[in-house]
């Protein structure tokens, strides 16, 4: 697959309610590494396997939740396309400056009608991966520390209007419906995945009456038993479990959902599908959610947490 314009999720910024307490979590029990802080305060990290200097920001607040995500683009002429066909479509865009997020170059900033706000940028430092570009290793026994997982790797976002923000990302992004889940009458879609990549999904949303809201951050592990170590790391740390370690139907993706301090979930993840740009989207029923074991296969319940916890 040829990707000439959005490649990949590049960071998100989360609101936590103690910085402190946020940075140990993320960087002490999650493994990833401290690259930066900046004269406001927030703190850069980034995950183990990922070149760019950092996909999270953290940023203490009175309430926990995200700010932005934004997504790497290919190149800074790709940048200056999606900020006129973003503006033609109808959405307001503001292009900030290089160095106001610490190594990372110009953003183009919009807001969507589910209420999230998002970005797109040409250029970040390459940090590497310890690895090397040369004959390199496998991996850098330095950098896999905690849980440490390879990257971050999606998000799910609650939020109204799914439908006006599935045509935003799949007409003017790019981006491709891999999956879906629709609401109780069968009418519409309740939840939607999208990918601008192979992978089961970049970004995901789902119908919710409040805008802007987190469901969670994905983490990508290297394999199930990955997955399952950082389940008894969230134990010997009493990190607190929300969902797993299970399976889900949907995306097939192998999973432990938790909570870091401040209340925002994230969660440890193995992808378990690749779909291509011409395979049809999956459907799911809402009913098949929980007794098809659409979110929990093992289990094949609904979790109500799911459904109403969001920061």
């Amino acid at each position: 697959m040829a990707m000439t314009g959005v490649l990949r999720p590049g960071h998100v910024q989360l609101r936590v309610m103690n910085l402190d307490d946020a940075v140990r979590h993320y960087r002490d029990i999650m493994g990833l590494t401290e690259t930066g802080r900046d004269a406001g305060g927030r703190v850069y990290l980034k995950c183990r396997d990922e070149i760019d200097h950092h996909s999270v920001v953290l940023r203490e607040a009175d309430c926990a939740g995200l700010d932005f995500i934004g997504f790497k683009v290919l190149d800074e002429a790709t940048l200056d396309r999606f900020e006129a066909e973003l503006r033609a479509y109808g959405l307001d865009t503001t292009r900030l400056p290089a160095g106001d997020l610490l190594e990372t170059g110009e953003r183009v900033r919009f807001q969507v009608p589910s209420g999230h706000w998002f970005e797109l940028y040409a250029k970040k430092s390459a940090v590497g991966n310890g690895c090397g570009l040369v004959n390199p290793t496998p991996w850098a026994p330095e950098n896999k520390r905690g849980m440490a997982p390879l990257r971050l790797d999606h998000a799910l976002l609650y939020g109204p209007n799914i439908g006006e923000v599935q045509k935003i990302f799949t007409e003017v992004l790019g981006f491709t419906l891999v999956e879906r889940v629709l609401n109780p009458e069968g009418n519409a879609n309740l939840i939607i995945f999208l990918n601008c990549s192979i992978k089961s999904h970049d970004i995901a949303f789902a119908e919710y009456p409040e805008p802007g809201k987190l469901h969670h951050c994905s983490f990508l592990m290297e394999s199930w038993e990955d997955v399952l170590r950082a389940g008894d790391i969230m134990s010997m740390h009493k990190v607190p479990v929300d969902i797993g370690p299970t399976r889900h139907g949907v995306t097939r993706g192998r999973t432990i959902y938790a909570w870091d301090p401040s209340g925002n979930r994230f969660e440890t993840f193995k992808e378990d599908r690749q779909p291509y740009p011409d395979h049809e989207p999956l459907t799911w029923t809402f009913e098949a959610l929980g007794a098809g074991g659409g979110l929990d296969y093992v289990q094949r319940k609904l979790h109500e947490t799911f459904l109403t916890v969001v920061t």
